[in-house]
């Protein structure tokens, strides 16, 4: 529910926003959703109903993209965001989550690493421009059922950007939030951890009049750029640190850095990584931090990418044996490392490491950086799915809640519906829409049959936990309400 009373507390403070926001949540749990996750291949595959939203106080969805030649906000994956033309239609399912946890507010991230930052500098810089793109978000949150916008520019002065950037941004959120209000919308914004991104990007006290959270970005402070090897998010500072002239790169001096610059505790999320940074040692018999490494870690099988692995990934590589874990007493970091191969991560015991900090400094709560690199699954023997956030949620918040009975939005009527189908049915697709599991009654599989020239396009969906498919009430309901369960 949005409502003019919401933005007053919101705007007044965070503390008050989270009751309001999160029903018995004492703490922020904010989570990304990155989306391109839906073509990861086999058991690294996330789709919008793999997203726990029983976890979350929000739900960020990650990203939307900015129009370079209108300055207007856009899709940046129509087919897998949009129902238009036959697509999946992941923004309103990922909204739909509310259905399932009304309590949950539901944001759109918007930038990101891979948009850059000199076409937001242009947009940021002109009265028009900005106008423009205020009003075309608006719009667009309209449309899709959002509650809210996250602003992920990375980073105004920055990255091509100009120093005026610095300036221009605080215009564009004063402007945003003036025109979020009448809709109470939230407006939040993603945050760099480095000292000079933060003296360069931002102008910390007056971005906090406008911002309703912080959403810092406590992690990337060693990486596979680097010739040594380095903790993903590092707690505290290690000796090693001040020998290497990176006294600055750990959560606690990026927690306390803003805070001392101008953001109100009440309004600061930190960031918690769920997925590790790899290297590989010169040398395997130099092995702890700083240790030379000149190359990578070889890619993952779902993330694909060299030196970086989500927290998925790592617990099946640790399952595998032979690997040794340390957990460094300096900056209480935990990493492993097996022949040539080091890896740094957050584990269980770092999440409560993290959690009692956040709760120590009376912190607004939490972020993880992506819900789709946890281990979703439940393949590493954790006794649950999605350990990370669990841990997360249960250190911050105690029980998880109780989910309602999902509801199935059927798809949109109108110019941007599929046409009845002309063909015949299929062992799966007895018509367009949704169709219960041919194999099976009383299961939580169902179908999404769309009709696109004379073949079916077929989405497998899976209703929340707890709950099957009703073929004749053609949505999910709970087991004792179906009349398929015996």
């Amino acid at each position: 529910m949005r409502a003019a009373a919401v933005a007053a507390l919101v705007a007044v403070t965070i503390g008050v926003a989270v009751n309001e926001v999160a029903g018995a949540s004492n703490y922020l749990a904010t989570c990304y959703y990155g989306t391109w996750a839906v073509y990861r291949p086999g058991d690294g595959k996330f789709d919008v109903e793999d997203f726990d939203p029983m976890l979350c106080t929000h739900g960020i969805y990650g990203f939307a993209g900015l129009d370079e030649a209108t300055h207007k906000i856009k899709s940046l994956d129509p087919w897998n965001d949009l129902y238009d033309n036959y697509g999946k239609g992941a923004y309103m399912r990922f909204t739909d989550l509310k259905k399932r946890n009304p309590e949950l507010k539901t944001l759109l991230g918007i930038g990101g690493w891979n948009e850059g930052s000199t076409k937001y500098s242009e947009m940021a810089a002109s009265a028009s421009f900005r106008q423009t793109f205020i009003a075309s978000v608006v719009d667009f949150l309209k449309t899709y059922n959002f509650d809210g916008l996250d602003l992920d520019w990375e980073y105004p002065a920055e990255r091509g950007g100009k120093t005026i950037d610095k300036e221009d941004y605080v215009q564009l959120i004063k402007e945003i939030k003036e025109a979020f209000k009448p809709e109470g919308f939230l407006l939040t914004a993603a945050v760099g951890p480095g000292k000079t991104t933060i003296d360069d990007s931002y102008k910390l006290t007056e971005m906090a009049k406008y911002l309703d959270i912080f959403n810092v970005m406590a992690y990337d402070y060693h990486g596979s750029w680097e010739t040594y090897t380095g903790h993903v998010s590092p707690p505290y500072m290690s000796p090693l640190d001040i020998t290497n002239e990176m006294e600055t790169f750990n959560v606690n001096f990026t927690v306390n850095y803003y805070l001392d610059g101008g953001v109100p505790k009440e309004k600061m999320a930190m960031g918690i990584p769920l997925y590790g940074h790899g290297f590989t040692l010169n040398d395997p018999a130099v092995h702890g931090l700083y240790a030379p490494a000149n190359q990578p870690q070889p890619a993952c099988p779902y993330t694909r990418q060299a030196g970086i692995c989500g927290f998925n990934e790592i617990c099946t590589m640790l399952n595998e044996g032979g690997w040794t874990t340390v957990r460094d007493p300096d900056q209480q970091a935990v990493y492993s490392y097996k022949d040539r191969i080091w890896v740094g991560y957050d584990d269980l015991e770092s999440v409560k490491i993290k959690t009692d900090y956040i709760k120590s400094l009376g912190l607004a709560g939490s972020m993880v950086w992506s819900v789709e690199t946890d281990d979703f699954r439940g393949l590493c023997g954790f006794g649950t799915k999605n350990p990370l956030m669990t841990a997360i949620w249960t250190n911050l918040n105690g029980d998880i809640p109780t989910p309602v009975p999902h509801t199935t939005t059927p798809r949109p009527t109108g110019p941007t519906a599929s046409p009845e189908p002309t063909m015949s049915p299929t062992e799966i697709c007895k018509k367009a829409g949704l169709n219960p599991n041919p194999v099976k009654k009383c299961s939580p599989i169902f179908y999404d049959c769309v009709q696109n020239g004379d073949h079916w396009i077929v989405t497998m969906e899976v209703c929340a936990a707890g709950t099957v498919f009703d073929g004749s009430l053609d949505t999910c309901v709970w087991i004792s309400q179906s009349d398929e369960c015996d």
